[in-house]
């Protein structure tokens, strides 16, 4: 069992999900409402589903474990290759991704829009 602080996500229909306070805080507005206390027991997240919700919370595992790693090299191939699997999703999903990471502020996240561009030019 992690000993790791977790943090509780409401999405806008309904699902909770609970996940490592070190994931979460990848979302730079999550990270506020932590360090503002507004963070006791739930954050709603009322502009995102449970299915993006679990996809950034995927997206923000990989890049969390892969910043533990030791070989950074290999760490950011893998990484490149994750982000441009990460993107391959259909057009709604990957807009609502790119909201999701809007609001939750993800810069990584955002990012990936040049990998976006890059695919559907």
């Amino acid at each position: 069992m992690s000993s790791q602080k977790t943090i509780v996500l409401k999405s806008s229909d309904g699902e909770t999900f609970e996940v490592e306070e070190v994931v979460a805080l990848e979302s730079q507005t999550i990270k506020h409402m932590i360090e503002d206390d507004c963070a006791n027991t739930t954050i709603p997240l009322p502009n995102v589903t449970s299915m993006i919700i679990s996809k950034v919370i995927e997206y923000c595992k990989k890049h969390v474990e892969s910043a533990k790693n030791e070989d950074k090299k290999t760490a950011e191939e893998d990484l490149k290759v994750f982000d441009s699997e990460f993107v391959k999703v259909d057009k709604d999903t990957l807009f609502d991704l790119i909201l999701a990471a809007n609001y939750l502020n993800v810069k990584s996240l955002l990012d990936l829009r040049k990998l976006v561009r890059a695919r559907t030019s």
